[in-house]
């Protein structure tokens, strides 16, 4: 959401969406009234394709055209050693974190972009970057997500710009698990001495879809307070 009200408080006119319309709307309603007037929530699971091609439509609806899809939607059901994961869990991480993404850029692809033009981000992490302990399978869905930005960026240049963000560790409530019990001690390793906001990715994504990257496609920018760098010396 913080990713959506950056955009919307630059004026843009937004779709928010995830699996559930309550927690959506009890989202925009901690937002300012003329910020509210600029979303539309609308509840899909993006590992349903026919979800998602009903959200692009309702988008179309709503709006006429998409120039920016960021796509953000994530799961990991599983931790623990990536030789012991069990295929249903295996599957459903990919379904969502790989196979959701890409039938995301395609529906937009298909109702608007191909003509329009416009601006697609991947939420990546520094996870595709490196081996972890305990989330093997999620990680190797985030490399697989680089590789799929760069194809996409060669596959629908000039008209529409594809790139990914790839964030370190983030104090969000999916990646509660790995922060929560010793935020402050995991910080102190960081050379930037924090971790990461929301609104940290929210900026670096706002950026990369505006006209200031409009000669800037194939990358994945990381943000990650130097966290790739290894611990701080």
């Amino acid at each position: 959401m913080a990713v959506a009200r950056q955009l919307a408080e630059s004026g843009a006119r937004v779709v928010v969406s995830s699996r559930k319309q309550e927690a959506l709307e009890g989202a925009l309603a901690a937002w300012p009234a003329e910020l509210r007037d600029r979303a539309v929530a609308v509840a899909a699971h993006v590992g349903d394709p026919e979800a998602v091609e009903g959200l692009v439509a309702r988008a179309m609806e709503q709006r006429g055209r998409i120039d920016i899809l960021v796509n953000n939607a994530a799961t990991n059901p599983y931790m623990g050693p990536t030789i012991e994961i069990d295929l249903p869990r295996y599957d459903k991480t990919w379904e969502v974190n790989l196979r959701g993404q890409l039938v995301c850029a395609q529906n937009v692809w298909r109702a608007s972009m191909k003509e329009q033009g416009g601006a697609i981000v991947n939420v990546a992490s520094i996870g595709g970057l490196t081996v972890e302990p305990l989330i093997g399978v999620y990680n190797a869905t985030k490399a697989a997500l680089m590789h799929l930005t760069r194809t996409l960026a060669a596959e629908l240049a000039p008209g529409v710009r594809v790139n990914a963000v790839a964030p370190g560790l983030v104090k969000t409530h999916m990646a509660r698990a790995l922060w929560e019990p010793n935020a402050e001690s995991m910080a102190r390793t960081i050379p930037m001495r924090r971790l990461g906001e929301p609104e940290d990715i929210a900026s670096a994504v706002a950026f990369l879809v505006s006209d200031a990257a409009s000669w800037i496609t194939g990358e994945t920018l990381v943000v990650d307070g130097g966290m790739v760098l290894g611990p701080r010396l």
